[in-house]
């Protein structure tokens, strides 16, 4: 028999085999955006332990789109996943659409981008003291006027990294000053705008900390082209390291997010969550990062290094 459907190529149906089980071992994952290395590489993750446990998985992009998420967690959820993973869109400030009764009780767990309106297991970054351990280093450096480059108000690691930030300034005794805050979309003209703004205040900043790192290589390239020299003239880090960061000149001084172990942990809670059922008590997991210094945040005499935060 074993032979006969070998050559045949028999392969078994799986829609049948879920009705039987109640479980397909397809676990849904909804991110911003597959191009971008942070989300890429924790998808990575993801998959290394789903697919170690028996699980297929189903990746979605929103494309930044609150209207694209939810369609993509309606579309899971009707295929019948076993389970939802999700990083929302930098849109999202309605949270309907994975909550228990829209999600038909599946487990869902969130990670980067989460949600404290849902009661769901969580894996978070620590935001709050990676953005204070790099604001105090551009503190240390000599920085006086030291900008934040946030990210849109309803997004709660944007409130965490500005809290943070906040945080190491008051710890040194330097001024709160809201027109050094911008909140933007994360998109390239809206750093243009923010840029020429500072520049055009009677004292322009001399360290800008953008909360998203792809924004600091927007900083650094929109600097070069208006020959201001970083770091001497301003210092520049980010959050969220990928190879272009060592690669760009001058390097970019930014904080390790390990996504490849965020989304690990991620696949690990779902996983804790199928075996436990019931029993299973949703908690938040919070994944330290690695502060790496390169030249551009040097303004004073430093080496580059890594320092766990």
């Amino acid at each position: 028999m074993k032979d006969a459907a070998r050559q045949l190529n028999y392969q078994p149906n799986l829609l049948a085999q879920s009705l039987k089980s109640h479980e397909t071992h397809t676990l849904g994952v909804v991110i911003p955006d597959i191009e971008r290395p942070f989300f890429a590489t924790a998808v990575s993750g993801i998959q290394a332990v789903a697919s170690e446990a028996g699980y297929r998985v189903m990746i979605c992009q929103s494309k930044e789109s609150y209207q694209t998420e939810v369609s993509n967690v309606q579309a899971l959820v009707l295929s019948q996943v076993d389970g939802l993973l999700i990083c929302h869109s930098r849109e999202t400030e309605n949270f309907d659409h994975v909550k228990p009764a829209a999600c038909r009780g599946i487990p869902v767990v969130h990670f980067d981008r989460v949600s404290d309106e849902v009661d769901s297991a969580k894996v978070i970054l620590d935001d709050w003291n990676g953005a204070f351990n790099v604001t105090e280093h551009l503190i240390q450096q000599g920085a006086q006027r030291i900008a934040i480059l946030a990210g849109p108000e309803s997004l709660l690691i944007s409130r965490n990294r500005l809290a943070g930030y906040e945080r190491a300034l008051r710890r040194y005794n330097f001024p709160v000053r809201p027109e050094y805050r911008v909140h933007i979309g994360f998109k390239t003209e809206e750093v243009e705008a923010a840029l020429d703004t500072w520049l055009a205040l009677p004292e322009p900043p001399d360290a800008i900390f953008a909360i998203n790192y792809v924004n600091a290589f927007d900083l650094l390239i929109s600097l070069k082209r208006r020959t201001i020299r970083v770091p001497q003239d301003v210092a520049v880090v980010g959050f969220g390291d990928e190879f272009m960061a060592s690669m760009i000149e001058p390097g970019l001084t930014t904080v390790d997010l390990h996504p490849y172990r965020i989304g690990q942990q991620a696949a690990h809670l779902f996983l804790e969550q199928m075996q436990q059922k019931e029993l299973f008590k949703p908690h938040t997991f919070v994944i330290s990062g690695d502060l790496i210094i390169r030249q551009s945040s040097l303004k004073g005499q430093g080496e580059l290094f890594r320092l766990s935060i």
